[in-house]
């Protein structure tokens, strides 16, 4: 259920779409989301029209910088983030040779009940997906 924002630099070809698939691979890897839960808006962007720190603590950026900003169910542990983090820089890394200097990530966590996949219902208002629920509330 997370819906993510991605946005870069215009790089042409298919980067965008690349980048995109990595970030949600790393989701279904990391905090198990299913594989069909995708759902991204990736926005290239002309020089300038990106504003970041180029040396804030300490990481120093380039233009090459992506910005990553996922919404998801608040229930993660702080573990399963960190590690959402590093797959994430890992695949760009590997597949795409982005610096992971360049990599930012911000996570914000709302209540399952504050998503709405159509019809206009709450679907998750009353009961947690499964791969969101205590080992205990799996069955």
């Amino acid at each position: 259920m997370p819906f993510v924002r991605i946005s870069l630099h215009t790089r042409g070809g298919d980067v965008a779409r690349r980048v995109g698939d990595c970030v949600h691979r790393a989701m279904v890897e990391t905090i198990r989301i299913p594989e069909g839960d995708r759902f991204q808006i990736v926005t290239e962007h002309d020089p300038g029209e990106i504003a970041y720190d180029p040396s804030f603590l300490g990481i120093e950026r380039t233009d090459g910088i992506i910005l990553i900003q996922i919404t998801l169910a608040a229930g993660r542990s702080r573990e399963t983030k960190t590690a959402l983090y590093g797959v994430i820089v890992t695949l760009l890394s590997s597949e795409l040779e982005v610096r992971p200097e360049d990599v930012f990530i911000s996570l914000l966590e709302v209540p399952p009940e504050n998503f709405s996949f159509g019809n206009g219902e709450a679907q998750f208002a009353d009961r947690l997906p499964p791969h969101l629920r205590q080992p205990e509330e799996a069955s």
